[in-house]
């Protein structure tokens, strides 16, 4: 089986942590006041506001990440977690890529939810050296166009 999703490690568990310890610094720098000086709580809205939205950047674009997405041919086998899904190819109403993010998402629409729900997301790899935003990703038309002949074959 070739496994034709990115490694998600770095994403999911060094990057949130790469993000919130410089607003975690600032914060102890910021409460530290010296003897004698008062502190203004308004000085800590900022840095509250950039950890909420480092926080939902990172829930909306990198929580849902599948870990791992091996291609077995007819199907795909998809782990996200503890939880492993074996999803057919005729079972993908839709394939889609969202290149101009980043991380690259390839989402796939289930005609009938598993485990992991309705759609799978994962962060595809890449081929060469990936200067040139505007080629398309060749897992994402691979499967599509392999989704949409097991799709044909079934009916």
């Amino acid at each position: 089986m070739k496994t034709i999703s990115a490694s998600t490690f770095f994403m999911k568990r060094v990057f949130p942590f790469l993000m919130l310890v410089p607003v975690a610094g600032a914060f102890a720098a910021i409460t530290h006041v010296p003897p004698g000086r008062s502190f203004n709580a308004m000085v800590l809205l900022p840095l509250l506001f950039v950890a909420v939205i480092v926080v939902v950047i990172y829930r909306k674009m990198i929580w849902d990440l599948a870990d791992e997405v091996k291609d077995g041919g007819s199907y795909l086998l998809v782990r996200r977690g503890s939880i492993e899904v074996r999803v057919q190819l005729a079972e993908i109403i839709n394939v889609s890529m969202s290149q101009y993010t980043n991380p690259p998402r390839l989402s796939l629409r289930l005609a009938k939810p598993c485990k992991l729900g309705d759609e799978i997301v994962f962060m595809p790899t890449r081929q060469g050296l990936g200067l040139n935003p505007f080629t398309r990703n060749p897992v994402a038309e691979d499967l599509m166009q392999r989704v949409d002949r097991a799709r044909r074959e079934q009916r």
